[in-house]
């Protein structure tokens, strides 16, 4: 792992887990793919004054990214992680031939854990509630994204292009109603998290990673449900929009 100061940094890094998973053909790279688009949309749009206020929105990236980063090379040494992340990287050497199931498992452990710490812990002394307009802000560069993603997933895992042609927008749908339902969940856990006391923070913690292991358990396990042509899209989508 390099050091982490600024987006740059973010993407540097990023490019590693790419670029080590695309010679280990590890899909642990699906993830970091789709991570990695999403990075470089956020930097495009402080470039373009797009937030509100680019320095905190680039505060707020490279503390999110340093919490996944920091995970995947621990998990790589053998060290300790959360039990949302240990779970992400555990189920993606499992193999399925639906992508979906690995990024449903990736977003619920970095978003809905991840990115609420990092709200929190940027909004130390300050009212978080200044940050909810560049907050909301971040979905409308996921709904951008499906395409291009789709693009990086292919380059590291060829089969990926037949599941396209099989399966068509269903994929789509999925990632970008998970991504943006995470995404919600995450800003009332970054609340909660910021009237929590120094004394409970970590506590706090700990409580939503038990939560987030069983949901990344259950999305998981939805791929019973998807697993087939007939009835795919209406069974992935009632499991997942029941959560």
């Amino acid at each position: 792992m390099k050091p982490i100061h600024t987006i740059e940094d973010v993407i540097i890094n990023l490019d590693d887990i790419i670029a080590i998973s695309k010679t280990k053909n590890d899909p642990l790279g699906y993830f970091a793919a789709l991570y990695r688009r999403v990075t470089i949309r956020v930097k495009e749009g402080i470039e373009a004054g797009f937030f509100d206020d680019g320095a905190r929105m680039e505060l707020l990236d490279v503390v999110f990214a340093k919490r996944y980063i920091h995970a995947y090379f621990s998990y790589l040494r053998l060290e300790e992680v959360t039990d949302s992340w240990k779970i992400a990287f555990e189920v993606s050497q499992d193999y399925w031939p639906i992508v979906i199931q690995h990024l449903l498992v990736g977003i619920n452990a970095h978003i809905n854990l991840d990115l609420g710490i990092a709200a929190a812990e940027i909004s130390k002394g300050k009212n978080i509630n200044d940050l909810k307009g560049d907050f909301d802000k971040i979905n409308e560069i996921l709904s951008s994204l499906v395409i291009e993603v789709e693009k990086d997933l292919s380059e590291i895992w060829p089969t990926f292009r037949k599941i396209l042609k099989l399966f068509g927008n269903i994929d789509n749908f999925l990632i970008d109603f998970s991504m943006e339902l995470a995404r919600d969940g995450a800003w009332e856990f970054a609340k909660e998290l910021a009237m929590t006391s120094e004394e409970t923070f970590d506590q706090r913690i700990i409580y939503r990673d038990q939560k987030n292991k069983r949901e990344s358990i259950y999305y998981y396990q939805s791929r019973l449900d998807c697993s087939s042509d007939f009835g795919y899209h209406e069974n992935c989508r009632k499991r997942i929009s029941c959560r």
